[in-house]
């Protein structure tokens, strides 16, 4: 599989997309006005306890208070025993108290952040987490051998330099214990200049913030499978190179500068794929299509033949858009970053068979996901539930906002139904009030219909009120606002 990596910079905005053998598989996008959270570490004010949920309100310095949960307070392991691990969140946190926190999730719509206790500052080949003592390996490391091996060589730093607990990433895989000793050594450091910063820093700021989103390019996303990394802008450029040189130097000859005048997201037609990523449909190759709803609760995507009729019989054409769908569902899972509660109503199957190979075609296509997923069975409805883990926000709520006129609903009241909304009003208003004329403020649209097909209504409400009833199209109103004046 070839992978690559083209970061495209621009003054107010950084953005990023991995592409899979030519075919656009995730983006992410930085801006400068609003960057990311994830991994900041802050010095927290409990601004409120929750005892009814069993979680607390943090000000941390943002525009609403973030959230922390007594299952992500960690209690010292030298006097945490099983029946203090159970107290109730006030007798782990009180208002007015300070806490180191870090955030886990960003701020999601009205949602504010989530944090947790538990620092963990990751580096290439290593996750460090001060307070604890016990090793992990990435589950993504297989083989027992070099789990074992690993693990001895980090559990040799701990004995001699008595540092905290270390997760080994992924990307650890063969490497030599000197490039491991050397990142021990960088995050024990880092978490040093942390403590020493600690008793200056002010209540709701930030004691160590994440690196940009080229940055941690390089020190997350850099597995094997990617050959190269391309950027549009000599700045950002020469910083990668500068980071890969210090930190991660087997991937500085996988790093370039793209100075072509062609823009470096057409080379692949990503700004097409990011369009296509913000509609609700879905076009499948053998011409089935997807349409996907994302809402508060859930993401809801449901599968259809479309034009696609098969060659051989009914079962056998709906269990292949199945399959197809399978997979596309997988990468656009990645390219929308959509998470939490996710439903799939897949086309009814009857054979037992093929469900299970839908099923086991969807987990295959997920393998290659960042984002940690877990998919349920076929329910006895025919869909197949599955969560994966959100940290950020989806594509769509990046880059757009929730319609003005229809307030995210997708859709509006008619122009008719309007009409008669305004007819009652007038209705109430002159049997409360004595006005000598009614002034309907209204969208063209409204105000067309009731002088056209509506004229006859129109005449038997003025002769009903006794009043006369005048028209004004209001240039600023959306067809579901309007406004009775008296006169």
């Amino acid at each position: 599989m070839s992978e690559e990596i083209l970061v495209n910079v621009t003054p107010r905005e950084t953005r990023i997309a991995v592409v899979e053998n030519g075919v656009l598989q995730e983006v992410f996008i930085e801006r400068t006005a609003k960057r990311g959270l994830v991994g900041n570490i802050y010095k927290g004010c409990v601004s409120r306890v929750l005892p009814g949920m069993q979680a607390a309100f943090v000000d941390i310095g943002l525009e609403r208070a973030a959230f922390l949960h007594a299952s992500d307070i960690v209690v010292p392991e030298e006097i945490a025993s099983e029946e203090q691990r159970s107290e109730s969140i006030t007798e782990m946190v009180r208002e007015g108290q300070e806490v180191l926190v870090q955030v886990v999730k960003d701020p999601l719509g009205t949602k504010g952040a989530r944090l947790t206790t538990q620092v963990s500052i990751p580096s290439r080949y290593l996750v460090f987490m001060p307070g604890a003592t016990n090793i992990g390996v990435s589950q993504k490391i297989e083989d027992e051998l070099e789990r074992n091996r690993l693990k001895e060589i980090v559990s040799g730093f701990i004995a001699e330099n008595g540092a905290g607990s270390f997760i080994v990433r992924t990307a650890a895989e063969g490497t030599d214990g000197e490039a491991l000793e050397a990142d021990t050594h960088f995050l024990e450091k880092l978490w040093r200049g942390i403590q020493e910063r600690l008793p200056s820093t002010q209540r709701g700021s930030a004691v160590h913030e994440d690196l940009p989103l080229t940055l941690r390019t390089l020190r997350d996303m850099m597995g094997a499978d990617v050959e190269k990394v391309r950027i549009d802008s000599r700045t950002s450029y020469e910083q990668m190179v500068k980071f890969a040189e210090k930190y991660v130097p087997e991937v500085r000859d996988r790093v370039e500068y793209y100075p072509g005048e062609r823009p470096i997201f057409d080379l692949y037609a990503i700004e097409d794929e990011i369009h296509r990523a913000l509609e609700r449909k879905v076009q499948l190759k053998s011409g089935g299509y997807l349409i996907i709803d994302q809402t508060e609760a859930m993401t809801t995507v449901d599968v259809n033949t479309g034009a696609y009729v098969g060659h051989r019989n009914l079962e056998e054409t709906i269990f292949k858009t199945n399959l197809e769908a399978a997979q596309s569902i997988a990468r656009q899972l990645r390219l929308r970053n959509l998470g939490g509660i996710i439903i799939i109503d897949f086309i009814d199957m009857q054979g037992e068979e093929h469900k299970l190979q839908v099923l086991r075609a969807l987990e295959k296509s997920l393998t290659k996901d960042h984002a940690r997923n877990h998919i349920c069975e076929v329910s006895p409805l025919g869909l197949v539930e599955m969560t994966r883990k959100r940290t950020r926000e989806s594509l769509e709520h990046v880059l757009c906002k929730p319609c003005p006129s229809c307030s995210g609903r997708g859709s509006l009241k008619t122009a008719q139904t309007v009409c008669y909304e305004v007819f009652r009003e007038i209705i109430r208003e002159a049997r409360q009030f004595d006005a000598k004329t009614f002034l309907v403020l209204a969208s063209q649209d409204v105000v067309d219909l009731m002088l056209d097909e509506e004229s006859t209504s129109l005449a038997e409400l003025e002769s009903f009120i006794g009043k006369p009833i005048k028209f004004q199209v209001g240039t600023s109103y959306t067809q579901e606002h309007y406004d009775v004046v008296l006169m």
